[in-house]
This record gives C-alpha cells, sequence and structure tokens, in this order.
C-alpha cells in the first residue's frame, strides 16, 4: 500500500474530518469570546475598578531608551522587557469563559444522549430453511 493511500484512508475517516471542523469552529467561537472579552466584559470591569484600561497595565523591567512613550506597544517595539500583566488579565478571563461555555455544551450533550432512550432491537430474522425445517418438523409432530 503506498503512502498516498494511507494517507487519503487516513485524511477521510470521520474522526480527522470532526477534528477538522472542530478546529475551523473552535478558532470561530475563540474570536467571538474574545470579542466578548475584550469589548464588552474587560471595560465592564475597568469601569469597576476606575476607569483602568486592563491592555495597558504593566510593569516595566529595563531601561526605557529616552523619547519612547510609555505604552505596551511603544516599549515592545523598543524592545523594553516588559511584564504585561493586563494582558495576562484578560487571556485568563478569555480561557475561563470559553472552559465554562464547553464545560456547558458538553454537560448539555451528556443529558441528551441519557435521555435518548436505545433503539429497540428487532429480532433477528430467521432463515427461510430454518422455517422449512421447523415446519417439517410440526408436520412430523402430529
Amino acid at each position: 500500500m503506498s503512502m498516498m493511500t494511507e494517507f487519503k484512508e487516513f485524511a477521510v475517516k470521520g474522526n480527522v474530518m470532526d477534528l477538522a471542523v472542530g478546529v475551523i469552529i473552535g478558532g470561530a467561537f475563540g474570536k467571538i469570546v474574545e470579542s466578548v472579552v475584550g469589548d464588552i466584559v474587560m471595560p465592564v470591569v475597568g469601569a469597576i475598578f476606575g476607569k483602568v484600561d486592563f491592555s495597558n497595565l504593566f510593569v516595566v523591567l529595563g531601561q526605557v531608551p529616552e523619547g519612547t512613550v510609555r505604552t505596551l506597544d511603544a516599549l515592545k517595539k523598543a524592545g523594553v522587557p516588559v511584564l504585561a500583566y493586563g494582558n495576562f488579565v484578560t487571556v485568563a478571563v478569555n480561557f475561563t469563559i470559553l472552559a465554562f461555555i464547553i464545560f456547558m455544551m458538553v454537560k448539555q450533550i451528556n443529558r441528551l444522549k441519557k435521555d435518548t432512550p436505545p433503539a429497540p432491537v428487532a429480532p433477528p430474522v430467521t432463515a427461510e430453511d430454518v422455517l422449512l425445517l421447523r415446519e417439517i418438523r410440526d408436520s412430523l409432530k402430529k
């Protein structure tokens, strides 16, 4: 069996296709959660804590060149080491929301699996020759 044939068999298996669909949907869903956190949750949290912009919370760990604006982007471009704990808080909130949503989805799917009764098992079809032998046996008993 050639390498290409093996690869084709592997690539068209159901699990690989399901995984591909899951990765694509997960990437899109991750962007939605990122937007919810960055555009809705974090501004509200920032307003509660006194108009704090979490994306610009950082600690400078090195020497800042003269004339460099003290924003996170400018300091990173200048090569100054910074501890960007505001970004970490935002990413941690993203992860928490995403993990909770996935947990709820898995919980719902498991509940639906439990609620679905198993399909009734149909009695096996008896072969025609067995039926004929049974008829002969029954007629001999008479």
